[in-house]
C-alpha cells in the first residue's frame, strides 16, 4: 500500500520488550519506521542518573533516532532528570501520562494522573518554562473513560507541546477490547497540537482505515503491530517484500536477538524467558504453525527452544 511521503511511523515503548538492544536490531532489520519512544526511564528523587540508570537511552547504544520518556509526577525530580537528558543531547523529551499499570497508576502515575487534570496543568505550569528541550505527551482516552481526556485537552492547548500521542484505549483496560477511533476523533476536535494516533495498527488494512478516517493525521504509533509483523512499516509505506525472503529475513533477526541477549542477560533463565516474550507477538508472524509457536512458547529450556525456533524456520514461510 502506498502511503504519503510525509507519513512519520513511531515504534511504541513496551516495557520489557523495546529496549535499546530490540530497537537497534529492529531498525537495522526492517525499514519504515522513522523513531521511536523509548520506554519510561524508573523515576528516582533528584537523582544525577549515573549512566547505569540510563544505560537504555545513552546515545553510544542507540544509532537509530530516540525519544526518551519520562515518567516522573514531580516538577524537580522531572526537570532533573531532563537536565541529565539534555546534556546527552536529547533536545525531545516525551511524558509518560499513559502507562496503564496497576503498580504505576496507583502512584498517580501514567494514566493514574489523568483523573487529575489540574495537577498535570500544575506540573506543566512548573516544568515548561525552565525546560530547554521540546516536550510531547504519550497519554490514553483516560484512566477510567474519555470524559478526563476530553477535559484535559482544552487544558493543555496554550502549551507548547511538540506533539501529543494518543493511545485509544482508557487505562482500565490496558490491552484489551479494541481501541476507540471515534474517541480520538473527538479528541482531535478538541486540540490545537499536533495529534498522533496510537491503538490497534496491526496491518496495512488496518492502517489505511484510520488513514482515511483522518486525512489529516500524518504522524502514527505503531506497537505490538510491529513486534507481530516487524515488515508493517514497509507494507504500509508500499515497499515490495520479496514473500521468499520473508522467513530468511525474520530468521536473521531473530538469530541476532537471540545472539545479542545471549550475551548480555544474565543466564539461559532469563535469555528463555525474554525470548518467549518477543515470541508472544512474533508468533503472529506465523499463522499458520501455531503449534509450532506454542511450542516454542512452552519450551522448558534452551536447547527445547532452539529445537522449536529451527523447526518453525526450517522452509516455512510467514505469513
Amino acid at each position: 500500500m502506498a502511503t504519503k511521503r510525509s507519513t512519520f511511523l513511531y515504534l511504541a515503548p513496551i516495557r520489557g520488550i523495546t529496549d535499546h538492544l530490540y530497537r537497534d536490531i529492529f531498525f537495522n532489520h526492517f525499514a519504515g519506521f522513522n523513531s521511536a519512544v523509548a520506554p519510561f526511564i524508573n523515576p528516582q528523587r533528584l537523582s544525577s542518573f549515573k549512566k547505569k540508570q540510563l544505560f537504555d537511552v545513552l546515545p553510544e547504544n542507540n544509532e537509530m533516532p530516540i525519544v526518551p520518556q519520562l515518567l516522573h509526577t514531580d516538577p524537580d525530580d522531572f526537570l532533573a532528570l531532563a537536565a541529565r537528558l539534555q546534556d546527552l543531547g536529547y533536545q525531545h523529551l516525551n511524558w509518560n501520562l499513559g502507562c496503564p499499570a496497576p503498580m504505576v497508576t496507583r502512584k498517580k502515575r501514567g494514566s493514574g494522573l489523568l483523573p487529575y487534570p489540574q495537577e498535570i496543568i500544575s506540573f506543566l505550569e512548573q516544568v515548561i518554562p525552565r525546560l530547554k528541550a521540546k516536550l510531547s505527551i504519550k497519554t490514553r482516552l483516560g484512566l477510567e473513560g474519555i470524559e478526563e481526556i476530553t477535559t484535559l485537552l482544552p487544558l493543555l492547548n496554550d502549551f507548547p507541546l511538540s506533539e501529543i500521542i494518543i493511545h485509544s484505549r482508557t487505562g482500565r483496560q490496558r490491552y484489551q477490547g479494541q481501541a476507540d477511533p471515534e474517541a480520538f476523533n473527538h479528541c482531535r476536535k478538541l486540540s490545537r497540537h499536533t495529534l498522533i494516533y496510537n491503538g490497534d495498527i496491526v496491518d496495512t488494512d488496518s492502517f489505511s482505515q484510520q488513514a482515511n478516517r483522518f486525512p489529516e493525521i500524518n504522524r502514527w504509533m505503531i506497537g505490538r503491530g510491529a513486534l507481530a509483523d516487524p515488515f508493517i512499516g514497509e507494507r504500509i509505506r508500499g515497499n515490495t517484500i520479496n514473500e521468499d525472503d520473508q522467513g530468511e529475513r525474520l530468521a536473521t533477526f531473530h538469530a541476532e536477538l537471540y545472539n545479542r541477549y545471549q550475551i548480555v542477560l544474565s543466564g539461559p533463565g532469563h535469555l528463555l524467558s525474554r525470548m518467549k516474550q518477543i515470541w508472544a507477538y512474533m508468533g503472529q508472524s506465523f499463522p499458520h504453525q501455531r503449534k509450532l509457536t506454542k511450542k516454542i512458547i512452552r519450551s522448558k529450556n534452551v536447547d527445547q527452544y532452539q529445537r522449536a525456533v529451527a523447526e518453525i524456520f526450517a522452509g516455512l514461510k510467514p505469513f
